[in-house]
Parts: structure tokens; sequence; C-alpha cells
């Protein structure tokens, strides 16, 4: 890697941490990668190659990501119904939320919410959003050990 890329390559990474970063601080808000992408001045397919190179996941799945481990917290706390969740966190679609909770978390929103009030009840809630985090790439299966 010459000097030249290595300092691109940098500047890159510096990017997708600003767009890592506003999806963290704005998950609630609407979001689409062209968005982002416009924000750190990348065409949305390049954002979205890049950021899959780097983190593992695509823009979108990072945000999703993001949007049900704050619906947790919230159905924790037993005071809102699902719907008025899954507008609180930025869904604007009650089914794909509850399809894209479903599979990170592996149960329905309102199942969540009854067993959350269960066996989180006593727990603080710092420690509670720790044991209750959802698992990403769930799909991929456990990963194998790495023989030398």
């Amino acid at each position: 890697m010459t000097s030249t890329s290595a300092e691109q390559h940098l500047r890159d990474l510096a990017r997708l941490r600003r767009v890592r970063d506003r999806i963290d601080r704005e998950h609630a808000r609407p979001l689409d990668v062209e968005a982002l992408a416009r924000g750190v001045n990348m065409s949305a397919g390049h954002l979205s190659r890049q950021f899959r190179q780097v983190y593992g996941e695509s823009p979108y799945s990072y945000l999703m990501t993001r949007r049900i481990e704050r619906a947790m917290a919230l159905l924790r706390r037993g005071d809102l119904s699902v719907t008025e969740v899954c507008f609180t966190v930025g869904c604007s679609s009650l089914g794909t939320f509850s399809t894209r909770f479903t599979e990170l978390v592996g149960m329905p929103p309102s199942t969540y919410r009854a067993r959350a009030a269960d066996g989180t009840a006593e727990m603080p809630s710092c420690l509670a959003k720790q044991v209750t985090r959802p698992i990403r790439n769930r799909e991929a299966g456990p990963a194998r050990p790495q023989l030398a």
C-alpha cells in the first residue's frame, strides 16, 4: 500500500465512522443510505460496500440493530405499546419492525415485552441492557474456532 493509498484508506475509515456515529445518534430519525452517503460525499453503493467490508453488515442492517436495541429498552420499561415503541424508535412500518425484531431477538416484540417484565424486573437497567442485547448476524450461526 502506497503512502497515498494508505492516507485515502484512513480518510475513508474516518468517513465510515462518521456514518456509524450518525446512525447511533439519529437512529430514531428517518435515515436512508442515500442521505448518509451524501453526508460524507460518497455514492450510496460505495458507502454500502465499504461499510459492510469494515463493520460486517450494511448501513441499513446496522441502523435496524440500533433501533431494535432501543426498542428492547422501551419494551422492558413496559409503559408503551409495541406500536408506540415501533414509531418511537424510527420505524415507519409495524410489520417490518416486528419481523426484524423477531429475527434479531428470537421472539416477537409482544412476547419479549411480556417476558422482559418478569425476567428483568429486579435487574439494574445497565445490566438488563447488556444481558438482553440482540445478537447481530444470528443467521450466520456460531463462529468456528480458528485452528493454528
